[in-house]
């Protein structure tokens, strides 16, 4: 096992037999993501999505909470800038945006462990990742509408995550959700007991790893690309990425095994 840091303050990064964990380290203010901690994970995300040795990435959280959502003290000190912070604002709205895309559409699969509360623009981050597993005691929520600011980029991850209307009145109340009604409406993919989201998420993240790195990448990017087309359109483009896949070395090494009954070998990626 090798662990590096980028950013020690901020986000802590371990590298295991292809799992990539980013783990968001602010704990005493909840991971809130600060601007410079969205800096580092958008310099991080980067370069996972060019490291062919890291095939699966684990995002998580220090301490008790995964992630608080952006840092309100941080916004509110922005305030006192000449334009009253909207340069800071949009500044920090872009970069949360572009690191929201970049978990969604990284080459490499996502998962959330999520070990505690995840708020605002945290729950926006358990929604892009695209699988997630809490702890029995974590819960979510978009609260902007308690504090006079609706989560409007926040939705834009939940609306793809959950049905419109769970999504639609976790938006309109802001309240809290427990972990078990997350599981229900597809915020989370299975809930485990408390301190074991993490371990559950590595175990999982392995056993992706193991399958051909090509195959998995692939596979993501076609199920991004098909995602909200029409669908003909849909069924055109996935039959084009099997056929593409029938004729790489994975899918004859992997069919021949099948049918020899043997464990495959699979090719390096």
């Amino acid at each position: 096992m090798t662990a590096t840091t980028a950013q020690p303050s901020l986000l802590l990064r371990e590298d295991d037999t292809g799992v990539a964990t980013l783990t968001l380290n602010r704990p005493a203010a909840r991971n809130a993501l600060s601007l410079a901690l969205l800096g580092a994970l958008e310099t991080t995300l980067a370069a996972l999505a060019a490291n062919r040795a890291v095939k699966v990435v684990v995002i998580t959280g220090a301490g008790p909470g995964f992630c608080a959502g952006h840092d309100l003290r941080e916004l509110t000190e922005a305030r006192n800038d000449p334009d009253r912070g909207r340069a800071f604002f949009e500044t920090t709205m872009a970069r949360c945006a572009a690191v929201m895309q970049a978990v969604a559409t990284l080459p490499k699969p996502t998962i959330a462990a999520v070990n505690g509360i995840a708020t605002a623009a945290g729950c926006q981050l358990v929604a892009s990742c695209d699988i997630a597993i809490a702890d029995a005691h974590a819960r979510f929520c978009t609260p902007g509408v308690n504090i006079g600011l609706f989560c409007a980029t926040p939705a834009v991850a939940l609306s793809r995550a959950v049905p419109r209307r769970d999504a639609l009145e976790m938006l309109y109340t802001g309240e809290l959700v427990d972990a078990a009604h997350a599981h229900r409406i597809g915020l989370v993919n299975r809930v485990v007991g408390d301190g074991q989201a993490l371990p559950e998420a590595r175990a999982l993240a392995a056993r992706i790893a193991e399958r051909p790195a090509s195959v998995v990448q692939g596979g993501k990017a076609a199920f991004l690309r098909q995602e909200g087309r029409a669908l003909d359109a849909a069924y055109a483009d996935a039959s084009r990425a099997m056929v593409a896949q029938l004729l790489a070395e994975a899918s004859e090494e992997g069919i021949g095994a099948f049918l020899d009954k043997r464990a495959p070998v699979w090719p390096q990626d």
